[in-house]
């Protein structure tokens, strides 16, 4: 499947100049022609966003400040956690063999209940995570989530944000050593090769995984870094 760069269009070019973007079935372009004040919120978000040195020099847990952040500021706008479940219950009916004597029809039934993956935000008919530094198995379960509530017509288009791998590695070994880290140490930060980030999203969404559903990747990069010191070096 294709690339496609409709998000070269839709969002401003001081947001294209501060995040990598990737997509396929023009997502950018549906998310606005089809739910353009959740787009403008999306965009808000990244706007108002900043990696800062922290992010890189700390060790994250099960969830790291940076997406406490994010996901903070959309949970403030009204975006929530979301799951779709499917139930089917299936109906066994033996019917009645008039010669032996039988009358009635017979009737069993079972009820078959599927959980579905939970999706980190949702609001209007979007879906969205965040995938900092999570096993990379995550963007199986979320393009997953993705397909089945596209496939349920519960969403237009889906977006998930993500990472770069080498630059942030690089930008993040230099942050380490310079606030006292051993290089050794320092450089063992982002160097999981498991680990969630856009280069083992691309396969993903360019083989088809998501089905039908348009998505766009957000890439968090080294231009997203806008920590106290650079921003006053700027001023």
């Amino acid at each position: 499947m294709d690339l496609t760069t409709s998000y070269e269009s839709v969002f401003a070019s001081r947001t294209l100049a501060r995040y990598q973007f990737r997509e396929v079935r023009n997502a950018a372009a549906i998310l606005k022609a089809t739910n353009p004040r959740e787009t403008c919120m999306i965009e808000g978000v990244l706007n108002d966003f900043k990696l800062l040195s922290s992010d890189l020099i700390d060790a994250g847990g099960s969830e790291s400040a940076l997406a406490k952040r994010i996901n903070g500021s959309f949970r403030t706008m009204g975006w929530r956690e979301a799951r779709v479940d499917t139930d089917i219950e299936l109906k066994l009916r033996i019917f009645p063999y008039r010669p032996a004597g039988e009358r009635a029809v017979t009737e069993s039934s079972t009820l078959v209940s599927n959980e579905g993956y939970k999706v980190d935000n949702f609001t209007g008919r979007i879906a969205l995570d965040l995938e900092w530094n999570a096993k990379d198995g995550n963007l199986d379960r979320d393009i997953g989530a993705y397909r089945a509530l596209y496939d349920a017509g519960l969403i237009d288009a889906a977006v998930l944000i993500t990472r770069t791998q080498a630059d942030l590695r690089e930008l993040g070994t230099r942050l380490r050593i310079e606030a006292g880290i051993e290089p050794e140490e320092a450089r063992k930060v982002l160097a999981t090769s498991t680990t969630t980030n856009i280069d083992k999203l691309l396969p993903r969404m360019t083989r088809g995984d998501g089905g039908g559903c348009p998505i766009l990747a957000v890439a968090i990069c080294a231009e997203t870094w806008e920590d106290s010191e650079r921003s006053n070096s700027q001023i």
